[in-house]
């Protein structure tokens, strides 16, 4: 019997295995590919944005001009979320100041509500960028190790249902389908576990950067509502 099974690698039960067990296999094979790509992706991505925000904000408080950053922060990181919702936002006040930068007086009362509104449609629209993907690898750690159980008890049921007709059966004839059925399951749980531990790392970092980038709009609202206060009051004057 052991002689029997050791002839048999785990290609040799893949390839010897029903067309229902090979598509399961072939399907959490596809689904570890694809998760491996978004994972690597994302471990880059969240690299170079944590990296580009610090280094923005590094520069926003070191207390030069924000209307020159404005001017070269988009050239510098143009695919910063950070930077892309400082922008939406100073644009939104630049709207306010009029072309000869004084304060146009219909729009000085929903100054900051709109600035606001501006910043938090591109916050949403920064965040679902960044947690694109995440949904396949929270579906894939979900939902694969239930795929392999399937063709697991896919391919053991047909492996007993070969032995129906048998007037003898021992171990050994029934060893190799179950083995190949086996394999479903292992593939199932290599394609969920990577996938589990990247999406719970992931959604943990995309909860930092959104408070992270929240805490800024709201320290960049109070500079402009400070800055509108300082106008108003010299306009009074």
């Amino acid at each position: 019997m052991n002689e029997t099974l050791g002839s048999h690698n785990p290609l040799e039960l893949v390839a010897q295995a029903g067309p229902v067990v090979k598509l399961v296999m072939l399907s959490l094979l596809a689904a570890s590919i694809w998760s491996w790509k978004i994972i690597i992706e994302k471990w880059m991505l969240f690299r170079r944005v944590t990296r580009e925000a610090s280094a923005f904000e590094e520069r926003f408080w070191s207390g030069g001009s924000i209307a020159k950053l404005y001017q070269t922060a988009a050239r510098e990181w143009p695919d910063s979320p950070l930077v892309n919702v400082f922008t939406t936002g100073f644009r939104e006040w630049k709207r306010w100041e009029g072309e000869d930068g004084a304060p146009v007086p219909s729009e000085t009362g929903d100054l900051l509500p709109n600035i606001r509104r501006a910043m938090t449609v591109a916050l949403n629209r920064e965040m679902d960028n960044l947690g694109r993907g995440l949904t396949f690898l929270a579906t894939t750690g979900s939902t694969s190790p239930f795929i392999g159980l399937f063709g697991t008890v896919w391919g053991i049921m047909n492996s007993f249902l070969g032995l129906a007709g048998a007037k003898n059966t021992t171990l050994t004839m029934v060893a190799p389908g179950i083995a190949e059925a086996l394999i479903a399951t292992a593939m199932g749980l290599v394609a969920a576990i990577p996938a589990v531990i990247a999406y719970n790392k992931y959604a943990t970092n995309l909860r930092r950067f959104h408070q992270k980038m929240d805490n800024f709009g709201a320290e960049f609202l109070n500079i402009l509502e400070r800055q509108s206060a300082r106008r108003a009051g010299g306009k009074s004057s």
